[in-house]
């Protein structure tokens, strides 16, 4: 089977680092952080800091030594159903498609996957390392996905630890769900906006049509410190002395727009 990401970011904007005088593109070298010499790539050697300046030096082909033997196979080691997977082990998806030789066995494999409802958990060396894939069903396909190391996912329960225990109830608890209904709608990647991309595109068209492009300074906005009226204002309701909507089309209307503090101080 033949893997191909899933994933790729070559349509953003990207620049190249230029000499400002010249307009010649500048390139990245090693120095010696004492000598301040330029290190030729020949003279470069990869090295594990063991203490404050003592390093243990490791050649190429020692380095080469600790990749796993691969024979490019992917092997399945068990079926998972899929609740049983955090996706906080989520990494990077693969498109995963047949070779000409085994498209029976592609299909026959995919389809008993998905009726099952379950994933493929499988190793294969990928970029020098031993990784765990989850193998899942996706349209026609098979969707791999990288997993990340145990060691690389952070405890959840130590990252909320400082979270205070509180249980909000009554009318702060009704006008938060009313904002998560009034929100709620089918998941289409289609809307996701790359607001700063596209900011950069339309720079880069401004600066090619020679238009002059004005800096704009960010204007401040005030925050609310009070999580009542702070919600009534996100539902639409308004102030708190404000009638509320009878529906969430009327809240949706009558939802107000944040201004600056500038300007509604010059409004006042």
């Amino acid at each position: 089977m033949a893997l191909h990401s899933a994933a790729s970011t070559s349509e953003r904007v990207s620049f190249n680092t230029l000499n400002r005088k010249t307009g010649n593109r500048v390139k990245r070298e090693y120095v010696d952080i004492k000598t301040w010499k330029v290190v030729e790539r020949e003279d470069q050697i990869k090295g594990y800091e063991v203490d404050d300046g003592r390093y243990v030096l490791f050649e190429p082909d020692e380095l080469a030594a600790a990749v796993p033997q691969s024979d490019k196979t992917l092997r399945i080691q068990s079926y998972v159903p899929f609740t049983e997977i955090d996706d906080l082990y989520f990494d990077k998806p693969y498109y995963l498609l047949p070779d000409r030789l085994g498209e029976e066995t592609f299909v026959l494999i995919r389809d008993a996957m998905r009726e099952s409802k379950v994933g493929a958990l499988g190793q294969a060396v990928l970029f020098r390392r031993l990784r765990t894939v989850l193998i899942r069903a996706h349209g026609d396909g098979l969707i791999a996905t990288t997993l990340n190391f145990d060691y690389q996912v952070r405890s959840a329960t130590e990252a909320f630890a400082d979270i205070p225990k509180l249980k909000i109830e009554g009318e702060m608890l009704d006008i938060a769900k009313h904002i998560v209904k009034s929100k709620t709608a089918l998941f289409d990647p289609r809307t996701f906006d790359d607001r700063y991309d596209a900011a950069l595109a339309e720079l880069v068209k401004a600066k090619m049509e020679g238009r002059t492009v004005k800096v704009k300074q960010r204007p401040k906005v005030e925050r609310s410190t009070n999580l009542m009226e702070a919600l009534r204002m996100s539902a639409g309701f308004g102030s708190a002395r404000a009638s509320k909507p009878r529906t969430a089309a009327a809240a949706a209307r009558a939802a107000p727009v944040p201004r600056p503090a500038a300007a509604r101080k010059k409004a006042g």
